[in-house]
């Protein structure tokens, strides 16, 4: 059977067009017709787990499925947007079929919508960061992601040395990586604690550094895999989550998203965290990657810094973590960040990492994160 014949259209939702929306605004009528599409359907609101969404949401510049989402009260299991201009719609309905097919997701709402103001004033801005985060101080990155630290520091009484760990090693790795930022640059967990504070208890080491850069991979079937010039690197398991957009939204404040996506990609791929060769977490704050730890399961929730201790996190350690550096140590090129852990766990599963490389590597987790521990996709590598 086609892969699409797996999935049906069984809802669908309409506004009735005009010349002007004077007041309207974009999130508000997703939010209608999306309502219209979902009781057409006969379904309840939790049963939509998947959310693909147009560019044009005028409230929001960027994190467009987590902003819409949060303000439908959704927490999809997959979701993108499509920018395929009048070929939006339709590309929409195939990608929902196949993330279907795929076992992402069960029932996803494709949503299109805009406003057109003639000369008035400009409608308000909805979006809940804008109401509730930003007028009280918690804009960029730096401070919600403070917050979160602070918060874990309050309820398990994790330190900030056992955090500056995390960004030691990040170091310690980017010195076996000569493409690295920080090559050349090594930094203990004394050098980490003495770095200034950005915003408390974060202190510069434990933030990423902007760079610029790129990254691309190549996805092809396993069948044309076998005849090209590397060993392949199968996908073997996904997961991914949406809970929030602001952080006034979070549902939590030490543990993520990411739990449940990785979750679903050890499902899916019969493997748990112990099983991994390589974990290659995302880690744009310190923070971050703790949390990743203990909702992966290596550990109890509170207790990453003891882990820390006990484990090496070097690729001739017993537990590889980020081995081209992280984030943390090889620097973040804008979104292309969350590509370096898929690229090196390629490099590690394909036996073609050089110095740094793992022995006997065979199975990888890369996470992803955006936002401030909000939008989070999990996969599980395998080599052939």
């Amino acid at each position: 059977m086609n892969a699409f014949a797996k999935a049906a259209i069984v809802g669908v939702g309409e506004l009735k067009p005009t010349r002007t929306t004077n007041g309207a605004t974009t999130l508000g009528m997703i939010a209608e017709v999306v309502k219209r599409a979902v009781e057409d359907a006969g379904l309840e609101k939790d049963a939509i787990d998947g959310l693909l969404v147009g560019p044009q949401v005028g409230e929001t510049p960027q994190h467009v499925p987590a902003t819409v989402a949060e303000y439908l009260g959704l927490q999809p299991k997959m979701s993108n947007v499509v920018d395929l201009g009048g070929a939006s719609g339709a590309g929409m309905v195939w990608r929902a079929a196949a993330a279907i097919a795929a076992g992402m997701c069960e029932a996803v709402v494709c949503v299109l919508a805009n406003t057109r103001e003639a000369e008035a004033p400009r409608s308000p801005n909805r979006n809940p960061i804008r109401e509730f985060d930003v007028p009280f101080g918690a804009s960029g990155a730096n401070i919600p992601y403070a917050m979160l630290m602070q918060r874990h520091m309050a309820e398990f009484g994790s330190t900030p040395r056992q955090f500056a760990q995390i960004a030691a090693w990040a170091r310690h790795n980017a010195q076996h990586n000569p493409d690295a930022i920080f090559y050349g640059k090594p930094a203990t967990v004394d050098d980490v604690l003495a770095s200034p504070f950005v915003t408390s208890p974060l202190h510069l080491f434990e933030i990423v550094m902007p760079v610029a850069g790129g990254e691309a991979v190549v996805v092809t079937s396993a069948q044309r895999a076998r005849t090209l010039r590397h060993r392949p690197v199968h996908l073997l398991g996904a997961g991914e989550k949406i809970t929030h957009r602001a952080l006034s939204q979070a549902p939590s404040l030490t543990t993520g998203p990411l739990k449940p996506s990785m979750m679903q990609a050890f499902s899916q791929a019969g493997v748990k965290a112990d099983d991994m060769h390589l974990l290659s977490l995302y880690d744009c704050y310190t923070v971050m990657t703790a949390i990743t730890l203990e909702d992966a399961g290596l550990c109890r929730p509170g207790q990453f810094g003891r882990w820390v201790e006990e484990h090496s996190l070097g690729f001739d350690g017993d537990r590889p973590l980020n081995t081209h550096g992280g984030q943390l140590g090889f620097g973040q090129p804008d979104l292309a960040g969350g590509m370096t852990h898929i690229v090196e766990a390629v490099r590690q599963l394909r036996h073609t990492a050089g110095a740094r490389q793992i022995a006997n590597a065979n199975l990888a987790l890369v996470t992803g994160n955006g936002a401030t521990m909000s939008e989070a996709t999990a996969l599980i590598l395998g080599g052939a």
